[in-house]
């Protein structure tokens, strides 16, 4: 296994020398590299499966923890509307077109469609704030109207894990499994919650006085694992707990203090995801439906791109409505996370979720 992890990083690292001379984005390289390990190392033992799912967890993980650090309760009320009005109806009219496609076109089964639709909806908060913040735009009005509507985004990534929570639960009643996710989520929340509100504060304070990067990035990694397994104990995903840890801290006095430690390997943990995604990447599956996938792709495309343009056309004006369309069109990193664990829960069909994955993927490199 040690030597399957020294030929990802220097993959990783030649792929993404050479994408960076063509200027294109190191996501990509990140995913070739899965792609390739998998495909010439044909990891198919239950041994090097089982650790690829570990070190995926942690991915995703760590993914969601740095889009709960990005989200700030001010943010949300300073932008209540690009957030909830333009936001809102985005996901919301998305994941219709996307439900009645999948279930009255395709024959997807109900549960499956809602996760697959509400999936669908979201765009990649990681590509699309990289691109806004590097370009210098992230202020300019549709960087703005852009950032509203990924704020919606992420507010529902807690709603869409309850809900694979929901589904894959085994039980004769739905309302007692409701009635338990929900106490079960109020738990979790006001738990972590009052962590927040009334320990984290002066336990950040104590660690920072210790004048030690180690100690204060050690403490930081032990919330989110704490809080990823709190959620994880409560039958919720690892995920979730994470995102929640990043609300928490995101509040805290210590936010940026937290974002300028981890940003010398906050993307080398989003590039382990990346490279997860890769490894997710099945030929077969794509020779014989890449017809397929290339459909759903222009499909995904010219829907989101529509609703997108037509929700801002008469409001922010044409220029600003297009910009926008063209930022948020690809398919997001969350979708990959949403059909790794919705397969995991037997929810989604491997096939049906491959084909989703390449076609998220190809969507992300349009981007």
């Amino acid at each position: 296994m040690l030597e399957i992890i020294v030929l990802t990083i220097f993959i990783a690292i030649i792929s993404n020398l050479f994408l960076s001379r063509l200027h294109i984005p190191t996501i990509i390289g990140y995913i070739a590299t899965g792609a390739i390990i998998t495909y010439f190392m044909n990891l198919t033992d239950a041994s090097q499966s089982k650790t690829l799912e570990i070190v995926a967890e942690f991915g995703i993980v760590f993914l969601m923890f740095t889009i709960g650090l990005e989200f700030s309760i001010h943010h949300l009320v300073k932008m209540r509307k690009e957030v909830f009005l333009y936001g809102g109806l985005q996901v919301g009219l998305s994941a219709v077109v996307f439900y009645l496609v999948g279930h009255y076109y395709f024959g997807v089964e109900p549960k499956a469609s809602i996760v697959i639709a509400a999936a669908l909806s979201l765009s990649s908060t990681a590509i699309v704030l990289k691109i806004l913040n590097s370009n210098r735009e992230i202020n300019k009005e549709y960087g703005k109207r852009s950032l509203g509507i990924l704020i919606f985004q992420d507010i529902m990534v807690i709603p869409i894990l309850l809900m694979i929570s929901i589904f894959s639960a085994e039980s004769v009643s739905l309302g007692s499994l409701l009635l338990k996710t929900l106490f079960d989520a109020a738990i979790l929340f006001v738990v972590l919650w009052g962590f927040g509100r009334y320990i984290l504060d002066p336990f950040l304070g104590e660690v920072v006085k210790s004048n030690s990067d180690e100690i204060f990035i050690g403490s930081v990694l032990f919330l989110v694992i704490g809080a990823s397994t709190l959620a994880h104990d409560l039958g919720f995903s690892y995920s979730l707990g994470a995102f929640i840890a990043g609300m928490i801290i995101s509040e805290t006095r210590y936010k940026y203090q937290v974002e300028a430690d981890l940003i010398p390997f906050r993307d080398l943990l989003l590039g382990i995801f990346f490279i997860t995604v890769g490894m997710q990447i099945n030929f077969s599956i794509v020779a014989e439906y890449y017809m397929t996938i290339l459909g759903l792709l222009l499909l995904f495309t010219v829907v989101k791109m529509s609703i997108i343009y037509l929700l801002l056309r008469w409001t922010a004006g044409q220029r600003v409505a297009l910009k926008t369309s063209l930022a948020l069109f690809q398919l997001g990193e969350f979708g990959l996370v949403v059909f790794e664990l919705a397969g995991s829960h037997s929810l989604v069909d491997p096939t049906i979720s491959q084909v989703l994955i390449v076609t998220i993927i190809l969507s992300m490199i349009l981007t």
